[in-house]
């Protein structure tokens, strides 16, 4: 009533809410004998979650109680022993849903079975029982086998095809429907191969699709209500017993297919024997020579009887290990016997049961495993072939011996060196050379060990090779020699290659030795190496004596305060190195606090042999002159530092190295040395700055104006404004955490001149100095990308009693973050105010368009005809 109600008041809103309870829509057609389950449900209800249902049964017109889920003494007496014994029970399925179960339904269960909810809502709307109908018919389905027979059994080979035949008849009164699905189980469960459905479909189960689709299994109907299963090319999976699984189904009220009962029967024991094959080949590992033949023979066995062909295909690869999709297929012979082509290898069949590979003129890249594969194909019912079984060899090695030519190695020095800068040159010879052919060719590899001292033993270091094209390869320890033609390799004669070292040094005391390799020709014109010779080695040595370096660093001020020239010079003296000259670098150790250059050495400046100055690490643009090196004596240079600042304290070194002329006017290094360190240490007791960042308002909206202030604050000594000077720099990090690279905005050095950083938006930046120790940096316009945390990193500059301005170290203050917001009202306004203005004219101009067009432009005067005031009407009105 409240529905109706609703739907009479507000015919737009047909909805309401109300308790609904619900069953299947009856008739439902159930078999004798089998388990039956009602589902009843409830919906749009009020109350606890889980709800309670009664059950109640009619055959015409008085209900009896049959049983609840909330109330133990429901059920009435003729009821009671059933629902004790589980005949008759209730099986919840959610909160809000049951089912009442009937095991073996009998004639007397049919008729109307209603389900009943008590009412758990706070307004009575909706219904609170629903009835369906049961109706009971006798069973008529039968299923047997063929010819109703038991189940038999079957021994099939691999390969072959079977038959099996299931009946299934139904003398049902209703309209119903057989689904017949073919089954087999090879475990503990069953599974489907082939099912035609009640709908009349065909259906294959899991992992049959594509033997369903190749024909191999077919279901067939036949008379007398005969499925016949089909299955072609057995294999192993189809071993296993058997059953044709039929289910009667009807269709519902409501058009829904329903399953009524089921029957199986189990036909026949299948078992598969496979198909036995074994494949040998008859040649154990053997050696062949070069350009002789290779013959091996395959042999296969099989226990198959009948009709069969066999198919061999013969594999070649480098590992007995590879897979079959790695190796090379060398030759195949088809069940047709159709051999694959090729020039140098041929296969034969040589009886039913051998095949063999013949390989002529073997070369040494037909080394390693060769192995054949052999199957059996067996013909099926509609002419074509099913291969059954396929088996592979176990590999055979096959080593294929080079001819190798005779020859050996003389390696002699033409010319030796008796002092550094001298010429060598080394001769490597082909000596006693036999059975070289027009297919072999000769080539070079030139190595070098450095003498160690003791029992220790070098490693060798390829100096050059050559390729079978006599390309040379460079090696990295002569590479850059012989591009600038300190090192020659030549070839002087067929027999002949030699070695020359323009200017032999210090380096190159040792042994050398040559290699010489022969190469043949194969039959597709490559060249393969066949041999390697090396010679006995040849030592390079001359009487010398060791170089020696003595370097003393001096500092000519005792003491000195910061402001003053620090001033050192550095003594030089050698021993055996022939008319050196000396270049100089000067090193500075800072304290690891030192930020600049964490890793704590820093090259300064530096003076080469030629006498030429070079800032090195130096990069104070303020100072650029304030370091100087240079050359007093010839063993002595002096390096002086002027108006020192605290931050050039640490140890100061001459990293000395003495050159001696080499060949070619080339200077060549001799040998390396390091001064003793001189100490730059200032005692200052000066003030502690500290630095901090402020604002009043760190949350303004777009186009408004930001201020931050940079605020120095001085600890212990105090200074007179005139005396302190800073360089300030801001920064800024686009992120709420500090996990990115800052962003230079601007800077103002101690001198007032104002850096600021490239910026891409409409925004503006100005840094200004507002008290001595106040900076001002403010954001103009701001925009949303001038987000995120902002600082300023200050370095102090302060005026000593000399008058000496000393440079302090960096400070940075702890960030603030600045956060922009939009302005809705402002953002939206102009746009609004346009867009109002512009409908405003053109609504008035399209007034003022349609007054003018009716006005003027579409005014005509209609003149009607006067007509006659008769009876009958003229006959122009027709």
């Amino acid at each position: 009533i409240n529905c109706l109600i609703s739907f009479s008041l507000f015919p737009n809103l047909a909805f309401c809410r109300g308790r609904i309870v619900r069953v299947p829509k009856g008739p439902l057609i159930r078999v004798l004998g089998t388990e039956v389950a009602i589902p009843c449900s409830v919906s749009d209800y009020d109350g606890p979650s889980e709800q309670n249902f009664d059950w109640e049964f009619a055959r015409e017109t008085d209900l009896v109680r049959i049983v609840s889920t909330w109330d133990s003494t429901f059920t009435s007496e003729e009821y009671q022993k059933r629902v004790g014994h589980g005949d008759i029970k209730l099986r919840r399925s959610s909160n809000d849903a049951v089912e009442l179960v009937i095991k073996n339904i009998q004639p007397t269960d049919q008729g109307r079975y209603k389900c009943s909810t008590p009412s758990t809502d706070a307004t009575v709307q909706g219904n609170y029982d629903a009835e369906v109908q049961v109706k009971v018919i006798s069973d008529g389905l039968w299923v047997s086998g063929s010819k109703g027979r038991s189940s038999t059994s079957l021994k099939l080979s691999e390969g072959d095809s079977f038959k099996l035949r299931c009946s299934a008849i139904t003398t049902s009164p209703e309209h119903t429907h057989l689904h017949v699905t073919w089954q087999i189980k090879s475990g503990l469960s069953w599974q489907d191969i082939l099912s035609l459905t009640h709908e009349g479909k065909f259906q294959p189960g899991p992992g049959y699709e594509e033997r369903y689709r190749d024909g191999d299994i077919r279901l067939d109907t036949g008379a007398n209500d005969t499925y016949r299963l089909s299955v072609s090319q057995a294999s192993s999976v189809d071993a296993g017993v058997y059953r044709c699984l039929v289910s009667e189904w009807v269709r519902g009220a409501d058009s829904s297919w329903q399953k009524i009962q089921e029957k199986s029967v189990e036909i026949a024991s299948v078992s598969i024997q496979r198909t036995v094959l074994d494949v040998l080949i008859s040649t154990s590992n053997l050696s062949v020579t070069e350009r002789d033949s290779l013959d091996l023979t395959c042999n296969i066995t099989t226990d198959r009887s009948g009709i069969f062909q066999a198919e061999v295909t013969w594999y070649f690869s480098g590992s007995p290990d590879d897979t079959l999709s790695d190796a090379q297929v060398l030759l195949s012979m088809d069940h047709d016997s159709v051999v694959s082509d090729s020039t140098l290898i041929s296969l034969s069949h040589v009886d039913r049961n051998s095949y063999r590979l013949l390989v002529r003129d073997v070369g040494v890249e037909d080394s390693g495993y060769y192995f054949c594969q052999a199957a059996v194909w067996v013909p099926l019912h509609n002419g074509s072939w099913h291969k059954v079984v396929e088996r592979t060899s176990a590999p055979v090695s096959v080593v294929v011996t080079a001819l190798e030519p005779d020859y050996e190695v003389f390696l002699n020095a033409s010319k030796t060196p008796k002092f550094s800068d001298d010429p060598t040159e080394l001769e490597c010879r082909i000596t006693n050379a036999q059975d070289t052919e027009a297919n072999i060719r000769f080539t070079v590899s030139w190595y070098y060990k450095k003498h160690l001292p003791g029992d220790d033993v070098a490693t060798e270091e390829l100096l050059a090779t050559m390729d079978a094209d006599w390309t040379l390869l460079l090696g990295d320890r002569s590479r850059e020699r012989t591009q600038n033609g300190e090192i020659i390799f030549s070839k002087k004669a067929v027999d002949t290659f030699s070695l020359r070292i323009q200017w032999t040094s210090e380096s190159d005391r040792g042994d050398y030795f040559c290699v010489i390799s022969a190469w043949s020709r194969h039959r597709n014109n490559s060249w393969v190496k066949s041999k390697d010779v090396t010679s006995a080695p040849v030592s390079i040595l001359w009487a010398t004596q060791d170089y020696t370096l003595t370097v003393e660093a001096v500092k000519l001020k005792p003491f000195f305060v910061a402001g003053h020239t620090f001033e050192m010079t550095c003594k030089v003296s050698s021993k055996n190195i022939k008319t050196p000259r000396y270049s100089v670098l000067i090193t500075a150790e800072k304290p690891l606090t030192d930020q600049s250059n964490p890793n704590g050495t820093t090259r300064i400046i530096s003076l080469n042999q030629d006498s030429v100055v070079r800032l090195e690490d130096w990069t104070d643009q303020t100072r650029v002159d304030g370091v100087v090196l240079e050359k007093v004596q010839e063993n002595e240079f002096r390096y002086r530092m002027y108006q020192t600042q605290i931050s050039d304290a640490g140890l100061y070194r001459c990293v000395v190295t003495a050159w001696s002329p080499g060949g070619g006017g080339m200077w060549r290094e001799a040998v390396n040395g390091l001064s003793n360190p001189i100490q730059i240490d200032f005692q200052t007791s000066g003030p502690v700055f500290n630095v901090s960042v402020h604002s009043d308002n760190l949350t303004i909206y777009q186009g408004e104006l930001a201020d931050l202030l940079c605020i120095i604050t001085t600890d212990g000594m105090a200074l007179e404004p005139d005396d302190m000077s800073f360089d300030v720099s801001w920064f800024a990090v686009r992120s709420f955490a500090l996990d990115r690279e800052p962003v230079l905005l601007a800077s103002v050095d101690r001198r007032g001149i104002v850096t600021q950083s490239r910026r891409n938006g409409s925004s503006d930046l100005s840094l200004e100095r507002i008290s001595p120790l106040e900076f001002r940096l403010r954001v103009h316009g701001c925009e949303d990308h001038d987000f995120g945390n902002h600082y300023c990193v200050v370095t102090p500059w302060v005026r000593s009693a000399t008058g000496v301005w000393q440079q302090e170290p960096a400070v940075k203050a702890k960030p603030v973050f600045l956060s922009v917001k939009m302005d809705v009202l402002n953002a939206f306004k102009y746009p609004l105010l346009i867009g109002i203005g512009l409908a405003t004219v053109i609504g008035l101009l399209s007034c003022l368009i349609g007054y003018c067009s009716s006005r003027w432009c579409c005014k005509k005067e209609v003149q009607e005809t006067r007509r006659e005031r008769r009876r009958l009407m003229s006959m122009e009105m027709d």
